[in-house]
């Protein structure tokens, strides 16, 4: 089985146990009476269904952009390098004389 399809598959792994931790307690803790509303409503089951689906599949694209990330070698320098900034003083506005005959209203 070729590397990367072994990494999504485990990805999707790591990812359903987390939407199954993340969907229990979401509903061990009855966030916004979520436990009562599932549990109330005839078709509440269709709803955690659908909670862990979605949370495996966000959890699971998380989990696989971590690790390819982590993939990457670069062969540059790693990190950035310090550059000084010179602070130079603001311009001071240049003083205009004033003429004296001259106002304006």
């Amino acid at each position: 089985m070729p590397q990367l399809i072994r990494l999504y598959i485990v990805s999707i792994a790591i990812g359903f146990a987390l939407a199954l931790v993340f969907t229990g307690l979401l509903l061990a803790l009855d966030v916004a009476g979520l436990r009562h509303l599932t549990s109330a409503t005839r078709g509440g089951w269709i709803a955690v269904l659908m909670l862990t689906v979605f949370h495996t599949i966000l959890f699971s694209g998380v989990q696989f952009g971590i690790r390819v990330m982590l993939m990457a070698q670069g062969e540059g320098p790693r990190g950035g390098h310090r550059q000084r900034i010179r602070r130079r003083p603001a311009p001071a506005p240049a003083a205009v004389p004033a003429s004296a005959g001259t106002v304006s209203r």
